[in-house]
């Protein structure tokens, strides 16, 4: 893991803005502390020691590299199917790859804990395992809604010895969960790190993120070319905040006959505010949490209510890398309903026998009604970001088996 990974087209300016999107924040103390992180983050992805460190870790303890799949009966629909199986990574999900970086990060600045929100938990388990690893305490909040929906992941955060802060306030879900953390991390920034758990917040969150989740774009171009001789025509990936969609795309950015298709919840539907959370489709520009990004507003700019079927997308805005491809043209932004994404989960589950996440089920929704499009000489490369484990009684529950 070199710092030049990271094509220079995503990279902020120093201003920590990706075009008119991102910026740092202006609260001082909180300027002050994540300044300290900033500096911490550009010295060790510099420094050997951290990179040996890294890489010893994603090859022992994460299983890296995440193999390619090719679904091969969902290919019979039309284009070819290809899975980047980050599903296969310790903790189940791409949240491992930065999680193990930010922690590294906390002990090398001597902080005593890192403090976190997590909307469907796969942040929590992942940062409280690396924690739990690294020997540093772990405090997660976390919505009451998404405690009760995605119950499995909360005692495995409590088996791993973090400390579960639980957040009532407002709908309850991922952007209460991020305010509650912020709250507590602001009271303590001298011994604690606000490790964030996707690609949005002020600099420097949004570029470290990306950066530390770049492996996947990285990893699954290379084997695209070795296994098939060439590059997908498409690459598809979930968005919620976007770290799993970031670190698919960079990799591809040079390589315009590439697709670079995020897809995000239209929940019950695009015609019913409140019930959905496609921000890159009906959001507007402004403010959110410290930076600036597309977010679905209220008619006086406060953060409008969001609803998705998966937790880990239930928030109002978007990372601001995202918000700058769809402004430039080279991104594309789909949605996908929670009836499809239903409908997807259980595909893959009985057609290939895998249990997907409902999160990535969205971008699985997606490459099957792009495939129906398409002849099948066209490839699509989905990130099949987490599994299911999580999700099983829910979508149980659902779908009335």
């Amino acid at each position: 893991m070199a710092s030049e990974q990271l094509n220079p087209l995503i990279l902020p300016d120093n201003d920590g803005n990706f075009g008119k999107h991102g910026g740092k924040i202006g609260h001082p103390e909180l300027a002050k502390a994540l300044a300290e992180i900033e500096q911490g983050f550009r010295a060790i992805i510099r420094d050997d020691e951290f990179i040996n460190e890294m890489k010893r870790l994603q090859t022992t303890y994460v299983g890296r590299p995440s193999p390619i799949y090719q679904a091969r009966t969902l290919s019979k629909r039309g284009a070819q199917i290809y899975l980047k199986r980050e599903d296969l990574n310790h903790t189940g999900a791409h949240k491992i790859n930065h999680c193990l970086g930010e922690v590294l990060l906390a002990k090398k600045l001597g902080k005593k804990k890192v403090i976190a929100e997590t909307g469907a938990g796969q942040h929590g388990v992942a940062l409280a395992t690396a924690s739990a690893l690294l020997g540093i305490e772990c405090e997660i909040h976390m919505g009451v809604v998404d405690i009760a929906k995605e119950h499995p992941n909360v005692s495995r955060m409590k088996i791993l010895g973090a400390k579960i802060v639980p957040v009532s306030a407002g709908a309850g879900t991922l952007k209460e969960a991020v305010d509650s953390a912020f709250d507590a991390y602001i009271k303590a920034p001298a011994d604690s790190m606000f490790a964030i758990g996707s690609v949005v917040g002020p600099a420097p969150y949004p570029e470290m993120v990306a950066y530390f989740q770049s492996i996947i774009g990285h990893e699954a171009r290379d084997q695209f070319q070795q296994l098939y001789g060439g590059l997908p025509d498409e690459v598809i990936a979930c968005v919620g905040g976007g770290s799993n969609a970031i670190g698919l795309f960079n990799a591809f950015l040079d390589d315009k006959e590439v697709a670079l298709v995020g897809v995000e919840p239209a929940g019950e539907g695009l015609d019913k505010p409140g019930r959905h959370a496609a921000t890159m489709t009906l959001g507007k520009f402004g403010n959110i949490q410290g930076f600036n990004c597309y977010y679905l507003q209220e008619e006086d700019g406060t953060p409008a209510a969001v609803h998705s079927i998966a937790s880990g997308l239930d928030y109002p805005g978007v990372g601001p890398q995202h918000c700058h491809l769809k402004d430039t043209g080279r991104g594309r932004y789909e949605t996908a309903t929670d009836a499809e994404c239903l409908e997807a989960f259980m595909a893959l589950s009985r057609e290939e026998g895998i249990i997907p996440a409902l999160e990535s089920s969205h971008a699985i929704a997606y490459a099957l009604r792009r495939a129906a499009e398409l002849g099948s000489d066209k490839r699509l490369l989905v990130n099949l970001s987490g599994r299911g484990d999580k999700d099983i009684d829910y979508v149980l529950d659902k779908i009335g088996l």
